[in-house]
């Protein structure tokens, strides 16, 4: 592995999904895709709290105080040779690039797939007590 970091880009779709997120966030996220030994999208960033009820009732959710509807969290999708994966393995080597990304950055960015219930390897979020909304 190199030291160099490429000079991949989100597509202008993942842009868009990024408009409304915090730009702590924002540079996060854009850093980590740079890292990332898998390439990935987003897929949400900021949501409607009409979405996220809907997410609830199908059970995608836990609740509703979900920090995507401040804008402090974004979901991912690992995109393996072009192609939409849902595969754990590749979520977890995400998740190195982004804490890789947010130490460099020194912002504390914290991974659904660590948590206790709900594994929720796509989603990354700024911590509530880093930035309370």
């Amino acid at each position: 592995m190199t030291n160099e970091i490429s000079e991949i880009q989100f597509t202008a779709n993942s842009e868009k999904k990024l408009i409304g997120v915090h730009p702590d966030l924002v540079q996060v996220m854009r850093l980590a895709l740079r890292y990332a030994l898998v390439p990935f999208s987003i897929s949400e960033g900021l949501r409607s709290m009409a979405r996220q009820r809907d997410l609830l009732h199908e059970g995608k959710s836990q609740t509703l105080k979900s920090r995507h509807l401040t804008g402090h969290a974004v979901d991912v999708v690992a995109m393996p040779a072009g192609v939409v994966s849902w595969e754990w393995d590749y979520y977890a080597q995400i998740a190195v690039a982004v804490r890789r990304a947010a130490q460099e950055c020194g912002i504390n960015v914290e991974w659904g797939g660590e948590w206790k219930t709900l594994k929720d390897g796509p989603h990354f979020q700024l911590p509530f007590k880093d930035y309370p909304a």
